[in-house]
């Protein structure tokens, strides 16, 4: 370390420190591997270690043998979808308008655009179910939709903002001056600069939308997406193994997009807005 407090360039991490970096990692991503381990369990019943036996018969029953959790899988796909298609567009609007605008409660709503995500998502749930019975709107596919939606949308918000701010508002100014119209302007100049920001964010919100349980649960009524099945068969399970190669499904499906938003995002710093 330098004197005025700075680390030099190859300075290593004291063992202590690295150690408990270390064991932090491990109590993280162990009880995974334990889900991986019982998808091979060739015992149905229970959770037992080490497992009696090895197989791959649970992975041949998931996709052969239950179309339960294949109606499930799809729904939460075509949940995930439309939730951050919504998010995108709303997201990206809210976006502009608090960069491009100054007007008396900007930063209010701000607050009130990301106060979503950081609400405890029962309270959501409820609030969405009470909203629903007030206005008598049958629970369906919408109301799954409009529920992942209050999140995504901050996602995508916070994602967009953060390189709005980063953007010259000249060149817009610029684009103007030499006779392009709002829309070419946005088509050449806005979205270029904003399209790793917006694909970043779009993936945060399908992998937050894919994984829903809590709000799913106020607003599903008797639809099932793929974590509702989870839960429901944890309750009262049919075969404890399958539960848990859906579940390495669910980890793949959500995993993928996190890690294209982290690599589309590192060098800019506008990785934001994970919440739920």
């Amino acid at each position: 370390m330098r004197s005025d407090g700075k680390v030099t360039a190859g300075t290593g991490a004291p063992l202590g420190l690295r150690l408990m970096a270390l064991g932090g990692i491990l109590f993280l991503h162990v009880p995974l591997l334990f889900i991986l381990l019982y998808a091979f369990s060739s015992d149905e019943k229970t959770f037992q270690f080490p497992p009696p036996g090895l197989t791959l018969q649970w992975f041949a029953v998931a996709w052969l043998d239950r179309p339960d959790i294949w109606a499930a899988l799809w729904l939460s796909v075509k949940v995930a979808a439309m939730a951050t298609l919504l998010a995108i567009v709303l997201g990206t609007c809210a976006a502009a308008a608090v960069w491009r605008s100054k007007f008396f409660g900007r930063e209010s709503l701000s607050l009130l655009i990301i106060l979503p995500i950081a609400l405890p998502g029962i309270i959501t749930g409820i609030a969405l179910r009470s909203a629903y019975s007030l206005m008598e709107i049958p629970f369906s596919f919408w109301t799954i939709v409009i529920g992942h939606a209050t999140f995504c949308i901050v996602v995508v918000y916070n994602n967009v903002l953060a390189r709005f701010r980063r953007t010259s508002g000249s060149l817009i100014e610029a684009s103007m001056d030499l006779g392009a119209d709002g829309f070419q302007t946005f088509r050449h100049v806005v979205l270029p600069n904003i399209a790793t920001a917006l694909l970043a964010g779009g993936m945060l919100a399908f992998a937050l939308s894919f994984d829903e349980v809590i709000v799913t649960t106020f607003t599903a009524g008797q639809q099932q997406t793929l974590p509702i099945w989870m839960l429901s068969e944890l309750i009262k399970p049919r075969q404890r193994p399958v539960t848990n190669v859906v579940a390495i499904i669910v980890i793949v499906v959500t995993f993928l997009p996190i890690l294209g938003a982290y690599y589309l995002t590192r060098d800019t710093h506008d990785f934001s807005g994970s919440g739920k």
